[in-house]
């Protein structure tokens, strides 16, 4: 069995290492191999006449650049990757018997794919939107596709509307305007009139919207799938991915702000910290039902637009997934990866979900129009581990040189094969559900509870979580410049809550005009507030601001206790080059103001030196470097004369106050640091007046 594990690990790097091309040092050729003389100059009838039409290399050349662009994805087109793998921590044989949740010493190849959904491929990357989190499992049993996205509930309740949606989100069509935002008319035109949408509303005005990193977001598979076991008994569940490092956001100002200054921002941070080896590490939770349990509940367990609330049905967490290795290229595997939430292994199976069900329909269909045809499986990043043997032939893009005279079934001239496995040998069977009923165009009422939810969100809110709600529907209606729109979104959230409502209308200048009180919903639940994720300092980059003349020995100290705690230390200045302590030493800079910005750190400590200080306090651009800082409620801290430099920005700095740590004291640099990272780890510090 060890055996098969370790190839089981290596596998699907193997298999693609074959596709793998190192052009270094060798000589130019052409697609067929053919060595080529000259690759500047096109064939001529003389130095001044025509190209020739017989110019195979020119031809080759420039028709490969004409079709290098495929069709970018409808949703999701802005995305970025990475491989890694999986490990279950115990036997899940209970509930399933898919294998690879069976052996807590294999280690399951993965590739992910994180993305924005609204925008096109050129879009920045902070918008507020939900998140893709597709993982592509490569089993021994075959793909597995758990496609996620950061909220655990969707617009919709039924697939015969996501044409509706993506076309309301979209660019509106008559000025194509604007990209990868909702906040336009016929987004809150759709909103108003399918009021389903509602919950999910909740959760993209919320900070789960603006992620400060893939790597500090949730993933939820949304639907409810089945899980099967060898006896064919099946559970009702619920996939969940929980970071690691806990779940994070950004601040709106701020999410803006870095969309102009750096659009790549969240791919960038998902690279660096994979190649720095803070590799990310998601922890694969389930929610489990018995059958027996599916009307338990005052709500549908099978309707998209409802979780289940974890106070009452508990994640249980059974294995991790690490992100180790970035991509070599990334459109041949990020761009060229097709997921599918229909690719599943035995052990694993739908439930009737309707939004599920079109889902499992439209993938199939968008892959064949994007990737060229029906072999789209045959692409490197898209192959199995498992080996791949069945009648199908031909088609665009066919890769495989099929042996025999035999390509149906069944068949005599093969001896049948290849041919079906049993379910002994592993053969994917689907859980025999009883259905019965008449053909309709219907849902069950049960899913006709459009508001519990979402209010049960809003209780379970802290106060700036709340306000950052409420913002967030006032600039995004504010944008809308149908009056009649504004006022319909308004009074629908009057069902929500009459608060929020009234809140929502005040910023525009509205008056709710229904009599709705709200839901009449009383609990709440923690898991779904960001103040009870994970804290942690590990992997947080830090700005240390510094010029000739900064203090040493205070900045080693620092630089020491970050490394122990994995705090990432930068120091920013400005110029780029070398920089002198007091004592001499040259230390490198790793950026200028100039060239990066406060958005991108998630705090900012000023180092002690009287000369280096008085460079900084008659700088602009470090003064708004810490002003922004402290304006988005990040941890500020400064040691020695760097506490006269907060004085310089209007931030009274004491020994202690909301996420700043201070001290003129030099020597007190071990405790400032270690408070400082504390204060670090905190991610924002609400209770700061700005």
């Amino acid at each position: 069995m060890k055996k098969d594990n370790r190839i089981n690990e290596s596998s699907k790097d193997k298999q693609l290492e074959q596709f793998r091309v190192d052009s270094s040092g060798e000589k130019l050729t052409t697609n067929q191999g053919v060595r080529v003389s000259e690759d500047e100059h096109s064939l001529k009838a003389g130095e001044r006449g025509p190209t020739i039409m017989e110019d195979f290399h020119f031809r080759e050349k420039m028709t490969h650049f004409d079709h290098e662009r495929i069709p970018e994805r409808v949703v999701h087109a802005r995305g970025f990757g990475a491989h890694g793998y999986f490990q279950v921590y115990e036997s899940m044989a209970h509930l399933t018997k898919a294998k690879f949740l069976q052996d807590p010493n294999v280690k399951t190849p993965v590739f992910v794919r994180f993305s924005t959904v609204a925008g096109s491929r050129g879009s920045a990357e902070t918008v507020r939107d939900a998140r893709g989190f597709a993982t592509k499992f490569y089993t021994e049993e075959g793909i597995y596709d758990l496609v996620a996205n950061n909220i655990p509930v969707f617009f919709i309740q039924d697939a015969m509307k996501f044409p509706d949606l993506v076309h309301s989100f979209k660019p509106e069509p008559h000025n194509e305007m604007p990209q990868a935002s909702n906040a336009h008319d016929t987004f809150w035109d759709f909103v108003a009139n399918n009021t389903e949408s509602a919950h999910m509303i909740m959760w993209t005005m919320s900070d789960r919207a603006i992620p400060r990193s893939f790597r500090m977001m949730e993933g939820f598979g949304v639907h409810t799938f089945r899980l099967v076991n060898d006896q064919g008994v099946s559970h009702f569940v619920k996939f969940h991915w929980k970071p690691v490092l806990g779940v994070h956001s950004l601040v709106w100002d701020e999410a803006q702000k870095i969309a102009g200054k750096d659009p790549d921002f969240n791919r960038r941070d998902l690279y660096e910290a994979i190649e720095m080896g803070n590799y990310p590490e998601f922890e694969l939770g389930i929610q489990v039902l018995k059958e027996e349990d599916e009307f338990s509940f005052d709500f549908d367990i099978l309707d998209p637009t409802k979780i289940w609330p974890e106070e009452i049905i508990p994640v249980h967490k059974i294995g991790k997934m690490t992100l180790n290795r970035n991509v070599d290229n990334v459109f041949a595997e990020t761009e060229q990866a097709a997921f599918h939430p229909g690719h599943v292994v035995p052990g694993i199976d739908f439930s009737n979900d309707p939004l599920l069900q079109g889902r499992l329909f439209s993938y199939t269909d968008t892959q064949l129009i994007r990737l060229g045809g029906p072999n789209f499986h045959q692409i490197p990043i898209n192959r199995s581990v498992a080996p791949v043997h069945n009648n199908q032939r031909d088609g665009y893009n066919q890769m495989a040189i099929h042996k025999g005279q035999v390509s149906y079934h069944k068949n005599s001239l093969a001896g049948n094969t290849p041919s079906p496995a049993a379910k002994e040998e592993g053969g994917y069977e689907h859980y025999q559900e009883k259905v019965e009923g008449r053909k309709v165009r219907s849902r069950s009422d049960s899913f006709k509870d459009h508001y519990s939810q979402a209010k049960l969100f809003w209780n379970s809110m802290s106060e700036p979580e709340k306000q950052h709600i409420i913002n967030a529907f006032r600039f995004e209606l504010g944008k809308c410049k149908s009056s009649d729109v504004r006022q319909q979104v308004v009074n629908m959230f009057s069902n929500v809550d009459r608060y929020l409502a009234e809140q929502i209308g005040e910023g525009l200048g509205l008056q709710v005009q229904t009599d709705h009180m709200g839901a009449d919903v009383t609990l709440s639940s923690p898991a779904l507030s960001q103040e009870n994720t994970v804290k942690t300092a590990f992997s947080r980059k830090v700005a240390i601001l510094a010029d000739n003349g900064f203090s040493g020995k205070e900045l080693n100290h620092l630089l020491m206790a970050f490394r122990e705690k994995g705090v990432q230390g930068k120091i920013i200045s400005t110029t780029h080059g070398m920089i002198k302590s007091d004592n001499g030493e040259d230390v490198e800079v790793s950026d200028a103001f100039l060239t990066t910005s406060p958005y991108e750190f998630d705090a900012v400590f000023i180092a002690a030196g009287e000369e280096s200080v008085n460079k900084l306090k008659i700088n602009k651009d470090a003064l708004d470097f810490i002003d922004e800082t402290y304006k988005h409620y990040k941890a500020l801290g400064a040691v020695g004369e760097g506490v006269e430099l907060l004085l310089a920005v209007g931030i009274l700095a004491t020994e202690s106050g909301p996420g700043i740590v201070a001290s003129r004291e030099k020597d007190d640099i071990g405790n400032v640091a270690d408070s400082f990272i504390q204060a670090v780890a905190g991610h924002r510090h609400w209770s700061r007046k700005v």
